[in-house]
């Protein structure tokens, strides 16, 4: 278990605000992804009103392009999760230590990136594992 954060409380109050940000700006743009993606019908998301039939080519574009959507938007769950898991470990008094080496975590890192559970060294190894 790591120690009591050494974080100042001021500190903690501007990570926890980076957090809120970046959540909101996640939800926002989730909130678009979904809208897009789900239009009611291929005709509908294309555009394409007209009477005129509906080519093969163009669903099939139009399939990739609501793939893509819900591919990106998946993404950006996984950070909303993270970005809640942060917040979680600030309320405990946990933020800022790697999950894995309990090492603090680089202020610099931090403001990069505030929703990271890991430190640099940490996160390098865990990529290169995966590669």
């Amino acid at each position: 278990m790591p120690k009591k954060a050494k974080f100042s409380k001021k500190d903690l109050k501007i990570y926890k605000n980076l957090l809120l940000k970046k959540k909101l700006s996640i939800l926002d743009g989730l909130d678009n992804i979904t809208k897009e993606a789900l239009k009611k019908s291929q005709r509908e998301a294309s555009g394409d009103l007209s009477g005129y039939t509906y080519h093969m080519a163009d669903m099939a574009s139009d399939v990739y392009d609501r793939d893509l959507l819900l591919q990106l938007a998946s993404g950006e769950r996984e950070i909303l999760f993270a970005v809640d898991e942060a917040i979680k470990r600030i309320e405990e008094g946990e933020y800022g230590y790697c999950l894995n080496c309990k090492k603090k975590i680089a202020n610099a890192r931090l403001k990069a990136i505030p929703h990271t559970p890991y430190c640099r060294d940490c996160q390098e190894k865990a990529e290169k594992k995966t590669t």
